[in-house]
């Protein structure tokens, strides 16, 4: 005789139990955040939202690559069921914990403050009739800073966000394992894996708003005398990537290490690169005020108290102390991961 597939009263009682214990624990978690560690609402929704729609774009493309290859191998049905699916990719890897990756929260979070920083940034006009700063970039005589510029209109602010190589390849087989029939069938795991694999292929790092700031910033390789212009410009024209890569260049720290310290609310690491860039007082005071009103976070008034130990930071004492931040991402990583665990 046949089991009773039906799941018993008492495996149903011990099911809930252990759901009430995990809500128990996400709710403890939740009290005992501090403030400085917990994200504001808007900036959790817009997170979750770029990363469900981040791995609902692959998911989306694997799909859609995997029915094709077995449509035309013949296999109608086993397309249809992988087009069709079950549960959503976003909801089976969050479920099995996997999306608790440092590295791919870390670049999608600084990619969220990123955008609305941007967007809160108060527009300040060049003048009436002048065009905007990067539209000027783009039609100045020099070709490469020209081109750098308009590759740089033509990407920043895109909706989509540019993944590492290395996070691209984790999402790519993470989302191909979450979409994996629960039958298991050998053709359909066969065509999966062929289309992440294409997927792969056909990622390209070098699209990314960062990138090509970048880019720009090297074309344009501004003297001491342009930086701080160039700097409060960028600020006005709402091109934070622009304002962060050319700091970056002046400074030579890579582009997400930058954005991190200029993305922080306390400013310090952001007040030491200013000063390493051989910034003065004023200019300073005025890229502070700029990312204040933009940013409720940032204490200018704590600021204000401060300007003038931070303008008597001589610059090569300032790149000193910002010497770490210049180390390979991958020693800094390990460095910070050991400091973390001599602190538990």
């Amino acid at each position: 005789m046949a089991a009773d597939p039906t799941p018993s009263a008492a495996a149903r009682a011990a099911a809930a139990r252990a759901r009430a214990d995990a809500r128990l624990r996400v709710a403890i978690d939740d009290l005992l955040l501090p403030d400085d560690g917990r994200l504001d609402e808007r900036t959790r929704l817009r997170l979750f939202q770029l990363l469900t729609e981040t791995i609902g774009g692959i998911e989306t493309a694997l799909r859609g690559q995997a029915a094709r290859l077995l449509t035309a191998r013949g296999a109608a049905r086993s397309a249809e069921s992988v087009l069709r699916g079950g549960q959503g990719a976003a909801t089976r890897l969050l479920g099995a914990g996997l999306l608790r990756d440092e590295a791919l929260v870390e670049a999608l979070a600084a990619e969220v403050r990123a955008r609305l920083l941007t967007e809160a940034l108060p527009a300040v006009a060049a003048g009436i009739d002048e065009p905007s700063l990067l539209v000027r970039l783009a039609a100045v005589p020099d070709r490469v800073v020209a081109a750098a510029a308009r590759a740089l209109l033509a990407v920043d602010g895109a909706d989509g966000v540019t993944l590492s190589a290395e996070l691209q390849h984790r999402l790519v087989w993470w989302t191909a394992a979450a979409i994996r029939p629960a039958d298991d069938v050998a053709e359909v795991d066969r065509a999966i894996a062929e289309a992440a694999v294409r997927s792969l292929g056909a990622h390209d790092e070098g699209l990314g708003s960062g990138v090509a700031a970048m880019r720009l910033a090297q074309a344009i390789d501004a003297r001491p005398d342009e930086l701080a212009p160039l700097l409060v410009e960028a600020l006005g024209d709402r091109r934070l990537t622009l304002f962060t890569a050319v700091l970056a260049h002046a400074i030579g720290l890579c582009f997400a290490e930058t954005l991190a310290l200029v993305l922080e609310s306390e400013g310090e690491r952001l007040w030491l690169a200013l000063r390493a860039a051989q910034l003065d007082r004023a200019t300073i005071a005025r890229i502070a005020l700029t990312l204040s009103d933009a940013d409720p976070r940032r204490d200018i008034e704590a600021f204000a108290d401060d300007i003038d130990r931070i303008a008597a930071v001589k610059p090569a004492e300032a790149r000193l102390a910002l010497a770490p931040e210049t180390l390979e991402p991958d020693f800094r990583a390990a460095i910070r991961a050991l400091a973390r665990s001599g602190r538990r």
